[in-house]
């Protein structure tokens, strides 16, 4: 990791720079990839699975006796963790849910807003490095809880062409059946444009390496709409004196270890800890057994010391990182003062780990400086909030005039006088009536 000491202003911004990704050749990979899929559907999933995943799948989507085998074959007490996560998750998703609450703002009048699920949304479920089931509970469960008609899941196949076990567990777990074997670009241009057996989507979440993140930003443009813009995982940590060192190595390196792309940032204010921290990062690297992919996290990450917490305040706000532990004295006192954060870990006994698995909050969350203008996943990801208004005779008399007036000021006659008729002594009479009398 890189060590700046009491940096200026323009240091500490300099130091805190994501990794650089070249976005033009990036770009223009998927964008082949995107419309290959696009315009060949399922023989173009054919020719990539083969080509990047080194394996010829004839049917693509899971079947029911994968689903059971994938059950038998899973350790009992991974899935007792998965479901206890599960419940955990469900938990803390369910209250998110609004009840409809209808609002009379003024006398006759009544508004309210009511929350419908997107009819069929798509998920991306990552399987290469890792594969990583536990974003299909973070996923289906608030898809689940919201009421979306359709859950479509696509994920890498292994060598042998099956899914791991844990993600179709998961997925069991989250109501989810519907599940291909599709990674890559490849999968976001099926869950944006649909192939042969693949259904399109009206919204796609979930997380991926770069190509997958750039291939989600490109489909945004044909009007497919994703969770939120992202890029490689990152978590800061702010330390003090009355941190345990060898707990915040761990979590620097539990995020190191996600992507040789993957970004972590340490703040402290005491040299000592620096010092300390440091130390046990380089003595747990080395009892790791992806010391590579750390080492390559770790080369463009930064330990930086600051002269007090203010200082520290101004680094985590203007980092805005995806997700940020403190483990420092006044915890809770500095997480009031935090604006932009994905996910906020408070406490020595707080692990980022906590909240990636099972503590209930959801861990898909915005990276790449996103947490300064988008929220993670929650319920309201899978909804539409649909707004619905409903007038009486007398009503309209009351908020006529109002409407009027504005109405004439931006001289638009037409709204002006939809609401003049209404507002007449005359007693226009219902079309039933108008037709028996002729």
């Amino acid at each position: 990791m890189k060590i700046i000491k009491h940096p200026t202003k323009q240091q500490l911004t300099e130091a805190l720079h994501r990794p650089a990704i070249d976005r033009e050749n990036l770009d223009a990979v998927v964008s082949d990839i995107l419309k290959n899929v696009k315009t060949n559907g399922d023989a173009a999933l054919h020719e990539y699975t083969f080509r990047f995943d080194g394996v010829e799948i004839e049917n693509r989507l899971v079947s029911s006796d994968e689903m059971k085998q994938a059950e038998n074959a899973l350790p009992e007490k991974l899935k007792t963790a998965i479901r206890q996560a599960a419940k955990n998750i469900h938990t803390f998703h369910a209250a998110q849910v609004e009840p409809i609450r209808k609002i009379e703002t003024m006398p006759g009048v009544v508004c309210w807003r009511k929350s419908v699920g997107i009819e069929r949304v798509g998920l991306y479920i990552p399987g290469g490095t890792a594969p990583l089931f536990s974003t299909v509970l973070m996923l289906g469960i608030p898809a689940q809880i919201a009421g979306c008609q359709e859950v479509v899941l696509c994920t890498p196949p292994a060598k042998d062409g099956r899914v791991h076990p844990a993600i179709l567990f998961a997925a069991r777990v989250a109501g989810i059946s519907r599940i291909y074997k599709v990674g890559g670009a490849q999968a976001i241009a099926a869950l944006a444009y649909g192939t042969e057996t693949i259904p399109a989507v009206r919204k796609i979440f979930g997380p991926g390496n770069r190509y997958v993140t750039a291939a989600k930003q490109l489909v945004q443009k044909d009007g497919i709409a994703i969770d939120m813009p992202a890029g490689p995982s990152e978590v800061m940590v702010f330390a003090d004196e009355t941190c345990v060192p060898t707990f915040v190595a761990a979590d620097l390196l539990s995020q190191a270890e996600h992507d040789v792309d993957s970004q972590v940032v340490f703040l402290t204010t005491s040299e000592t800890v620096l010092e300390q921290v440091l130390k046990q990062v380089d003595v747990q690297t080395k009892m790791l057994p992806r010391q590579k992919m750390l080492q390559a996290a770790l080369s463009h990450s930064v330990a930086v010391l600051l002269e007090n917490e203010e200082k520290a305040l101004e680094a985590i706000n203007l980092y805005a990182p995806e997700h940020l532990i403190l483990a420092c004295e006044k915890a809770a006192d500095m997480a009031d003062k935090v604006v932009n954060a994905g996910s906020v870990f408070l406490g020595n006994y707080t692990p980022e780990a906590a909240g990636d698995y099972a503590s209930g909050t959801n861990h898909t969350l915005p990276t790449n400086g996103f947490a300064r203008s988008y929220s993670g996943v929650s319920v309201d990801s899978f909804v539409k909030k649909i707004t619905f208004q409903q007038i009486t005779r007398e009503g309209i008399q009351s908020l006529g005039p109002t409407i009027l007036e504005m109405a004439e000021a931006e001289q638009l006659p037409a709204h002006a006088l939809a609401v003049s008729l209404r507002t007449m002594e005359v007693d226009f009479k219902p079309a039933e009536k108008l037709s028996n009398e002729h």
